[in-house]
């Protein structure tokens, strides 16, 4: 496996679509970092959040997720309690190549302040917009602020096509669109 290079995601952006929209150069401009690095490309966070909340006192279950867990926003800073945490997704709507994996890591400006952004694997043959988690590991409230940078993709190129891609397994999160709370 090969990290691919700025020159790279640029033409499989413009040639696939396979980052819509695509910035094609770092934007810093006041704000936190967004768009076309030398290996990867950085995100921008939109502003739909999922704030967590247990107002209900429920048990947190992967298998039987409570939606009302969660307090919906659309704002452009999304203030996260203290040792908790938000969802949210990409501005950016990604198609992932058949024979390429995508990792994900945090934003340095973030993890500074001990925000953790978490995400999994893009899979080859993946769609959509990525569902971010936004960890507040801090005793303060954390502010996140939308429409900027939040996380940074690396594009790892495998020997060959995968086998059997997300698209043909027919992925349960293929093709979400907003923020996606989990699935069984």
């Amino acid at each position: 496996m090969s990290i691919l290079s700025d020159k790279w995601i640029r033409e499989q952006a413009q040639s696939t679509g396979m980052i819509e929209p695509f910035v094609e150069a770092q934007r810093r401009d006041g704000c936190i970092s967004y768009g076309l690095s030398s290996y990867g490309y950085d995100a921008r966070v939109a502003d739909e959040f999922k704030i967590f909340t247990n107002v209900d006192s429920a048990v947190v279950d992967p298998k039987d997720f409570a939606s009302n867990s969660f307090v919906d926003r659309k704002t452009d800073v999304c203030v996260i309690p203290p040792n908790s945490f938000a969802l949210a997704r990409t501005v950016e709507y990604f198609r992932v190549p058949r024979d390429v994996l995508v990792i994900c890591l945090g934003k340095s400006t973030y993890a500074r302040c001990g925000i953790i952004v978490n995400v999994t694997p893009l899979e080859p043959g993946w769609e959509g917009h990525v569902t971010l988690e936004f960890s507040n590991t801090t005793p303060l409230p954390a502010k996140i602020y939308a429409n900027e940078g939040a996380c940074q993709f690396l594009f790892l190129k495998g020997n060959e096509p995968c086998e059997t891609s997300y698209a043909d397994r027919a992925g349960k999160y293929m093709g979400q669109r907003g923020v996606t709370l989990p699935r069984l």
